[in-house]
């Protein structure tokens, strides 16, 4: 008997179940699921999920959305947020990590730079200590939710060595002074380093290798002038601290009768390659030309106030639309490296300095935190907030935390109330490298030993007048 056309069509349905189960019920592959969070998105929009999820494939989020999306998704790994803040990795635009190893030396002393800082590294520095120590920078780094930084120092294999095996990531610059270096015996020898370490590691997927002239105070102009050519062909980005020091101002006003800024324009170097750190002793001409550069701005507040320097107009420079981002400077200067601490210290200070606690808004200054640091590394296509085709950079706040308890407003609770022992998971290229505050990718207990350890020959040298 033939059925009627419609009768079938209604006959298949009603079997559909059955003869295609795998069909109608097919899921989504994904490496990694982040749900039953608070999500902070840090998108345009700036929206916060109640209940989300966060869905990962090959380092990079493939869907952000409502804890319902998390079921068509099935992924090797789930973890539940329960209700902590999840949101992206911090950036940290400015340290020098190796640097943990001298923490607390030379605090509250004048002319540390001189005193301490460049006696120690001559002496001290060798590859070991910069393979440990950026060890162990890097793991502090993690611990606080901090996902990539941008690094100044020498032994940049060693760093790059230390870095690749914790998974961070990071922006590597081979330091480049004036006078014999660690790991150079001739001035300037650090371009050439430089280079070759540039040749040997350009298209990493997590570090991305660079130049770094210290200061336009430690270089001549000759030479920051091939440090541009060199940059500008091999399309690597330049770190360097920028209108720092009154000493540099009145310098560059003497020698050149310029500004840090209009000098580094002079000699090529002011453009989007650019992260400038610092950038206290700055004019209004000088953000103007920050602007019209392109170049990114690294705003250390802490480092700079425990040092009386002064307090950046960083906020002016962002209203003004120059690129902007956080950092720590190194742990002799700052003292920790986790880009959190530096966010009530940035809020705070700059309503004090302009009588004004209208001012920094709490979200803008976990924006600085996030996209504000993309921005600042030219990398805001791919970080800084949690949005579908960006890295899988990502960190999950204890929703138990006493301190975070209640949570009315989430940038207020993370600017005013958070810890860096607060953040419980951190993520990095969709690589789960801590989970519960325990690193995954490395020995902890064997880093901190080993930095006791050089504590212990640092000591020596210090008390045998190494300073």
């Amino acid at each position: 008997m033939k059925l009627p056309a419609r009768l079938l069509l209604r006959a298949l349905r009603s079997l559909s179940w059955l003869v295609f189960p795998t069909l109608l019920s097919a899921q989504t592959p994904a490496d990694l699921i982040v749900t039953n969070g608070l999500v902070l998105t840090m998108n345009d929009r700036r929206e916060v999920l109640e209940a989300g999820t966060v869905v990962v494939k090959d380092a990079r989020i493939v869907a952000v959305g409502p804890r319902e999306i998390a079921s068509r998704y099935a992924a090797a790994k789930t973890i539940d947020a329960r209700g902590g803040i999840v949101m992206p990795g911090m950036i940290n635009t400015h340290t020098h990590a190796a640097m943990t190893v001298f923490r607390s030396l030379g605090d509250d002393v004048p002319d540390r730079l001189r005193r301490y800082i460049f006696p120690l590294e001559k002496n001290l520095v060798d590859r070991e200590l910069v393979y440990w120590g950026t060890l162990h920078g890097a793991m502090e780094m993690i611990e606080g939710g901090t996902t990539t930084f941008a690094n100044m120092y020498y032994f940049d294999e060693e760093a790059f060595r230390a870095v690749k095996q914790i998974g961070s990531r990071a922006i590597l610059g081979a330091t480049i002074v004036n006078f014999p270096a660690p790991d150079a015996p001739e001035p300037y020898g650090g371009l050439a380093n430089g280079k070759k370490f540039i040749a040997a590691h350009r298209g990493d997927p997590l570090i991305t290798p660079a130049l770094a002239p210290h200061a336009p105070y430690t270089l001549d102009a000759a030479h920051l002038r091939e440090i541009a050519r060199d940059a500008a062909a091999l399309d690597v980005p330049v770190l360097m601290h920028v209108a720092e020091m009154t000493e540099e101002m009145e310098l560059l006003r003497k020698e050149h009768n310029q500004t840090p800024i209009e000098f580094l324009d002079a000699v090529g170097l002011l453009n989007r390659r650019l992260i400038a750190a610092h950038c206290i002793f700055v004019t209004d001409s000088d953000i103007a030309l920050l602007k019209q550069s392109d170049a990114g701005v690294a705003h250390n507040m802490v480092a700079n106030i425990k040092s009386a320097k002064g307090v950046s107009p960083a906020l002016k420079m962002a209203a003004q639309g120059v690129r902007v981002g956080l950092g720590t400077d190194g742990p002799m200067s700052g003292n920790t490296l986790d880009v959190l601490g530096q966010l009530g210290y940035v809020a705070k200070l700059h309503k004090l300095t302009a009588r004004n606690r209208t001012l920094a808004p709490s979200v803008d200054i976990v924006e600085l935190a996030t996209r504000g640091g993309a921005r600042a590394l030219h990398r805001e296509a791919d970080l800084g907030s949690l949005e579908p085709g960006k890295l899988a950079d990502v960190i999950v706040f204890d929703a138990d935390a006493t301190n975070l308890i209640p949570n009315y407003d989430p940038y207020a609770t993370l600017v005013y109330a958070a810890s860096p022992k607060d953040v419980r998971t951190t993520i990095i290229h969709g690589r789960v490298v801590m989970e519960d505050r325990k690193l995954t990718t490395i020995d902890a207990t064997e880093v901190k030993a080993r930095v006791r350890a050089l504590q212990k020959k640092i000591s020596a040298a210090v008390a045998a007048g190494v300073k």
